[in-house]
């Protein structure tokens, strides 16, 4: 890329995105059974409540920091953010084995710098032109789905054969893994021009303040709209996927083979979904009719989940929620065109942010709404109340409902955003040193994506 730091290997492609997101990812899928055994040994009589504890501080942190990370990430370059947030992402893995307590004390701290996807998506909106981003996204996207089709399954047959000290080692080694291709293999994205002289030019506290970042949500109605959207879709799906696969062995009669046989069929279709699908269904019905039809698929999974009371129909509501994780990579390639050029850290930010914050809220209001309807999910209930014959799971029948609300809140999104009306609202985030943003030359080479094929990439899913 011209103007980019000479450093990595050749130009900065989305594939250097991928397979960043893919090794932190599957790292993380290593350690799901282990990881659970651990909550629930450590926390015996409130697991659940503990779980959304953690999982609620980490959130509020993620919530917090994301905007105020992309923002810096757009002064100082994404290769320094990428590696502090993989690295501090990383961090407790090595803990899990050492010290449960200290494992969980340091996760729910490190939402401070659990915002990789904020920090890659803006990666991938300095290298892309604007109608290849969706198909970048999607790559991405699709990336978390495949680091978890095999990754939760190997690590539980790792762990039962030969224990969980392995799967923490091989975790904490493909973590190493990803920081060490980040400092070799993965070059600079953001140009040199839009970046400061050096690292000690100071920054405002404008810049600094999360909550600067978090105010320009409300300045400009297409920014208000999406993040709206993200929202009441993203809470939803962060409570069923902190509960959902207890939820199919300890009440439905999943066996631990069938879940890992889950997983692995839902990340093989949510990879079509994101690549294949979501490019045919971007050039066709466009960006916000992509966002309406996530969303409607969304509703009718959530919908079968609370509803479905055989296994067969899980099945088949899990199809459904594949073709739903089309909304996640449409709804990033909207607020890409809606952010400035030189203002993608700041945009993506905001959405990670409020991601961040749904997986604070999502399982805290998931647990609860499962507490008040008398369904304990650390064991089978020996006799449901009548409501479980006919709603076996109230919580996403809930679910549903915020989608809907999400699905009416996107109907007012335009579809193509007025650049002049948007600039006032994210030219305050500039460089106040002498170097203002600029956006990219016309002429600037950029790296390719897939072409009008329906090709299914092997590198590459929240």
């Amino acid at each position: 890329m011209v103007g980019a730091q000479k450093t990595g290997f050749g130009s900065p492609s989305v594939y250097h995105a991928v397979i960043v997101i893919f090794l932190e990812f599957f790292a993380w899928g290593l350690l799901t059974a282990p990881t659970l055994g651990a909550l629930h040994e450590t926390f015996p009589k409130h697991t659940f409540l503990m779980n959304g504890l953690i999982q609620g501080v980490k959130g509020l942190l993620s919530f917090l920091s994301a905007p105020l990370i992309g923002a810096l990430s757009d002064v100082w370059g994404r290769k320094s953010f990428l590696l502090l947030t993989v690295f501090f992402t990383c961090a407790p893995i090595p803990l899990l084995k050492i010290s449960p307590w200290w494992y969980f004390a340091i996760i729910s701290v490190s939402g401070v710098f659990a915002v990789t996807f904020s920090v890659i998506f803006a990666y991938v909106a300095d290298i892309t032109q604007e109608h290849e981003r969706s198909m970048a996204y999607g790559m991405v996207s699709a990336t978390f789905a495949a680091s978890l089709v095999t990754s939760p399954a190997i690590g539980a047959y790792l762990s039962q054969v030969y224990g969980d000290s392995l799967v923490v080692v091989l975790a904490s080694a493909i973590a190493m893994l990803d920081i060490c291709f980040i400092l070799v293999a993965v070059p600079e994205s953001l140009p040199e021009k839009m970046r400061p002289a050096s690292w000690g030019a100071p920054i405002s506290w404008e810049q600094a303040d999360p909550f600067a970042s978090l105010r320009k949500v409300g300045q400009d109605s297409t920014v208000l709209l999406i993040c709206i959207t993200v929202f009441l879709s993203y809470l939803p799906e962060a409570g069923q996927y902190s509960s959902f696969f207890l939820y199919l062995q300890q009440i439905m009669g999943f066996s631990p083979e069938s879940v890992a046989a889950f997983i692995a069929v839902l990340g093989l279709l949510s990879i079509v979904a994101q690549t294949v699908v979501l490019s045919l269904l971007m050039r066709s019905i466009g960006n916000k009719n992509t966002i309406l039809l996530g969303l409607g698929f969304q509703i009718l999974q959530l919908a079968w989940y609370g509803f479905g009371s055989e296994p067969w129909m899980m099945w088949a509501a899990g199809a459904v929620a594949a073709m739903s994780s089309i909304t996640f990579p449409a709804v990033s390639a909207l607020i890409s065109r809606t952010a400035d050029p030189d203002q993608q850290g700041v945009g993506q930010g905001m959405v990670t942010g409020i991601r961040g914050l749904c997986n604070g809220l999502g399982p805290a209001l998931y647990g609860f709404i499962f507490y008040i309807f008398h369904v304990e999910l650390d064991q089978v209930p020996e006799k449901e109340p009548d409501i479980h014959a006919i709603i076996p799971g109230p919580p996403f029948l809930f679910g549903a409902c915020s989608v809907l609300l999400a699905l009416l809140v996107a109907l007012f999104i335009p579809e193509h955003p007025h650049m002049g009306t948007r600039a006032g609202s994210w030219k305050k985030h500039t460089s106040p040193h002498g170097h203002p943003h600029s956006p990219h030359p016309p002429g600037e080479a950029k790296e390719p994506l897939l072409q009008d094929t329906n090709v299914l990439l092997s590198f590459i899913e929240i």
